[in-house]
């Protein structure tokens, strides 16, 4: 199994940049490239615009989100930089899942690694599940991290190199079968 591109989209809270620490763990014995991408999410008006104010907010909090998102980003490329990983980041626009899923897509992705918020009863169901999303639309397999799980992953990877064996485990010839999609 050869891990050439790994896909990690964040929304900047502290579960997806867990898993992003996990996914730079993982991409470092493959040679992988970390592609982080933040959805820019378009914004629904519900309510009826007769006078164009609502447009021009809604059009200002879409640039108050890009001009943020962007200074994150930045952000994040030099904090691993300094740990000397390279990363490319992207910030498409659109619904999160949808953007994620064709980003991959695009660039051929080998890997989607992503957190997941744990949301259930009303709240998922008003907001939905990103990564429930994903994990059923990609084209490639995708790795979800729960967020105890990328909690328990950050400190496997500090204190004992497992993520890194696995990595080589599943490089090694006696892997006999992946699961693709």
């Amino acid at each position: 199994m050869n891990i050439k591109r790994i896909v990690v989209p964040v929304d900047f809270s502290d579960h997806s940049l867990r898993a992003l620490d996990f996914a730079a763990d993982l991409a470092e014995p493959f040679g992988s490239e970390l592609v982080v991408i933040f959805a820019l999410e378009p914004m629904v008006n519900l309510m009826p615009d007769y006078g164009g104010a609502q447009t021009s907010a809604v059009a200002e909090l879409l640039d108050q989100q890009r001009h943020t998102g962007q200074a994150e980003l930045a952000r994040m490329e030099r904090r691993y930089a300094r740990r000397g990983i390279t990363l490319r980041t992207l910030m498409p626009f659109g619904r999160p899942s949808q953007a994620i899923v064709d980003t991959a897509r695009e660039l051929k992705a080998d890997l989607i690694i992503m957190a997941t918020h744990g949301r259930s009863g009303v709240s998922r169901m008003l907001m939905g599940s990103v990564a429930e999303r994903v994990v059923r639309t990609a084209a490639c397999p995708v790795l979800t991290l729960h967020a105890g799980d990328a909690r328990a992953a950050q400190r496997r990877s500090t204190k004992a190199p497992r993520v890194r064996e696995l990595a080589r485990a599943a490089r090694a010839p006696k892997v006999h079968a992946v699961s693709r999609r």
